[in-house]
């Protein structure tokens, strides 16, 4: 009998996939990211590193927006969501679903930042 791994090795199979090969500037930002969606929100947060368009800022904005679309309920398998699909849902969420997103952000970044660190 195969055990399920729990969420959290969810989170950490993931995020360690993500971070491999990425730069030192990942990881830095990688670093500040919890303070940032924190202090500005989550949905800022994205756009800001949509914005921006450097390769560190749109890799961290896709693995963010990956793993969120992993844990969307009813989500398309195989079907790779892109910013304006998440920011629509987000727009569009209620109070306890943006909560909840900001929340699984936040753990998934616990673990990008601990293995950016290492790889």
């Amino acid at each position: 009998m195969t055990k399920q791994p729990s969420l959290d090795q969810k989170r950490a199979a993931y995020a360690w996939q993500k971070v491999q090969g990425q730069n030192d500037e990942y990881g830095k930002l990688a670093k500040g990211a919890p303070a940032l969606i924190m202090n500005n929100g989550l949905m800022q947060t994205l756009a800001f590193y949509q914005d921006k368009g450097k390769s560190h800022h749109k890799a961290l904005n896709q693995h963010i927006i990956g793993w969120l679309w992993e844990r969307r309920p009813g989500r398309d398998v195989g079907v790779a969501p892109t910013f304006e699909q998440t920011m629509a849902e987000l727009l569009t969420a209620d109070s306890q679903a943006y909560r909840k997103a900001t929340e699984e952000t936040l753990a998934l970044l616990r673990w990008i930042r601990q293995l950016a660190a290492i790889d």
